[in-house]
């Protein structure tokens, strides 16, 4: 099976997105009530499928719309005849609209409704406490009861969205709610696949509530989450293609201690269809760069004069893998730098950015992690991951380039301000020279004149799923392991001949 993911829509929207999309069904005629009712169902359905042996519930809830679908998810499982409780935090007195239609549903069917008051949970747990609206961190009592949840070792499902996760950024607002299962409603959330909120959402399951398509077209995504049916396209090639058509691809970078980042990028160039690719490292290296692939036209250089003889043919340069920060890396950037020809930037290319000590050049893509990313914008990392879509535009339009932030639910983004999320991945990949990897790859797809964005986006998809196919086999994978799973998945995805 080629997709191990539950098929999603490509449209992620922000919450106020989300919010509005709401109001315009209610307005074109769907009841908000109809729609509280279809949500409880599609969550009821969804507790029943993960635990089929479930036979007590405990909902906390709150007061607004979140509550109301929990209300009505405690009056659904009574009707099967599980023992049913709801915890309300922060009171009732105060719901309105149909959250209050739907507490006043649950106590004529005899719901037991419990004032919160840290009791002791039981039975499988919903979180019904928060929505998307929350501003700022989570205040008492919710802060208190959210706790409660995380540590009473029970299954939990979160109405929506985790309590305290962030719609728009994943970020967690001071505390959230980890669930195993995240039923969540008419548009799916950006929160929902970066930052925290991959940690936080467990099982992501999607219902549309029969939202009318028409409505929910008129509404422009906030981002584009990439799948197989939406990734940008390289063309097959002719049966009378030649090397020269596929561009030549110069790697720059491997100081001493690092000539492995290099190699690394230069294999993944050569393997991801590059027509020619040529290694400028340290003289040292290149007697292992030959011996691990001697396709590769691999030149020992030092000094800058000797780099400018290999920039002249190259159509695309990747440039930072394991270059350091010495005076040999940095004249070697500061070559390039100079350069007109598409670049990619990684490693310790932005560092030397961040610092001031060169500029970008036009049609380049930078791929930070956020570290990187932090001092590229001037600010620290918490602040990078409190807003990824926010620092990857930024960074896209303060560098004119695309920019992919890595990380969990990778970003790429472009200074128009289109953005787009990588949602595959696996712990595994938490190790080192996969950045590496991932610059060789987008430097591989630009050289087949792929235009950066795109070649960002597919790139950042291959990495991202080969990692997550890697990382089946559990910890200890290494970054070159990647590299095999890259090629095939290009060749299943974009095959070379029709």
């Amino acid at each position: 099976m080629l997709h191990s993911k539950p098929t999603f829509p490509d449209a992620l929207y922000s919450a106020a997105q989300v919010r509005d999309l709401d109001a315009r069904l209610i307005a074109a005629g769907t009841p908000g009530f109809e729609l509280m009712q279809r949500a409880a169902h599609a969550a009821w359905r969804a507790i029943r499928r993960r635990w089929p042996e479930g036979r007590e519930l405990t909902v906390l809830a709150g007061h607004g719309n979140n509550a109301g679908d929990g209300y009505l998810i405690a009056m659904l499982a009574r009707r099967a005849g599980w023992r049913v409780t709801v915890l309300a935090v922060g009171g009732t007195a105060v719901m309105t609209g149909d959250a209050e239609a739907a507490y006043k549903d649950a106590l004529d069917e005899q719901v037991e409704v419990l004032p919160w008051h840290q009791q002791r949970l039981a039975g499988i747990v919903v979180d019904a406490l928060l929505g998307t609206g929350i501003k700022g961190d989570v205040r008492a009592p919710y802060a208190s009861a959210i706790e409660c949840i995380n540590d009473s070792g029970l299954p939990v499902m979160s109405v929506d969205i985790p309590s305290g996760l962030c719609a728009d950024t994943g970020r967690t607002l001071g505390v959230a709610v980890r669930a195993d299962l995240t039923v969540t409603f008419i548009g799916l959330k950006v929160g929902l696949f970066t930052a925290d909120g991959p940690d936080r959402v467990g099982e992501l399951v999607f219902d549309d509530l029969q939202a009318d398509s028409v409505i929910v077209a008129q509404t422009s995504a906030s981002v584009k989450r990439l799948d197989t049916f939406n990734l940008p396209t390289l063309n097959p090639r002719s049966p009378t293609a030649h090397k020269g058509m596929f561009g030549r691809v110069l790697v720059i970078g491997g100081d001493l201690g690092f000539g492995g980042a290099a190699l690394l990028a230069t294999e993944s160039t050569l393997r991801c269809g590059a027509g020619m690719v040529t290694l400028a490292t340290r003289p040292e290296h290149v007697t292992a760069a030959l011996t691990r692939f001697p396709e590769v036209m691999a030149a020992g250089i030092q000094s800058a004069n000797q780099l400018m003889e290999l920039i002249g043919p190259a159509t695309v340069l990747v440039v930072g893998p394991g270059m350091g920060q010495h005076p040999w890396g940095r004249s070697l950037l500061s070559a390039a730098a100079n350069a007109r020809r598409p670049q990619v930037w990684d490693a310790d290319a932005l560092n030397q950015l961040a610092a001031g000590n060169v500029q970008l050049p036009e049609g380049c893509v930078i791929t930070p992690h956020p570290g990187e990313a932090a001092r590229l914008l001037g600010m620290d990392t918490a602040q990078v991951q409190a807003d990824r879509p926010a620092a990857a535009r930024a960074l896209a339009k303060r560098f004119n380039a695309v920019c992919v932030l890595k990380g969990s639910g990778s970003l790429i983004a472009n200074p128009a301000g289109d953005l787009a999320l990588a949602d595959h991945g696996h712990p595994a990949m938490a190790t080192g020279g996969l950045g590496d990897v991932l610059s060789g790859v987008i430097g591989a797809l630009m050289a087949q004149k792929m235009p950066p964005f795109e070649a960002a986006c597919l790139g950042v998809w291959l990495h991202a799923y080969a990692g997550e196919k890697c990382g089946a086999n559990g910890r200890g994978m290494a970054a070159a392991d990647l590299i095999p799973e890259i090629r095939k998945l290009l060749e299943e995805q974009q095959p070379c001949l029709r």
